[in-house]
């Protein structure tokens, strides 16, 4: 389950592909693609390793807080494709 509280990252099985709207997403071992929307989500998701909780990797991208909600929504579809992954602790 998605818990924002904790550290995560991009799966090592993914890859990031830029598009004017944000970026691809393939995941080489489900075979799954998913669509990062914003430019935004796509930084979120690239600088996911480099904190300790999934808010911390939000305020560092500068998410406002009108929009958490569907940032964490998105980020929760992501977890449950394996496209980002739970992690240790930093």
């Amino acid at each position: 389950m998605f818990d924002p509280d904790r550290p995560y990252r991009c799966s090592p099985q993914v890859s990031l592909r830029p598009e004017p709207f944000g970026a691809l997403a393939y995941h080489f071992g489900t075979r799954r693609l998913s669509f990062l929307k914003t430019v935004e989500m796509v930084e979120v998701v690239r600088r996911l390793d480099a904190h300790a909780t999934v808010h911390a990797a939000l305020d560092d991208v500068g998410v406002p807080a009108e929009q958490r909600s569907a940032y964490l929504n998105a980020l929760a579809g992501l977890a449950e494709a394996q496209t980002i992954q739970p992690r240790e602790s930093i």
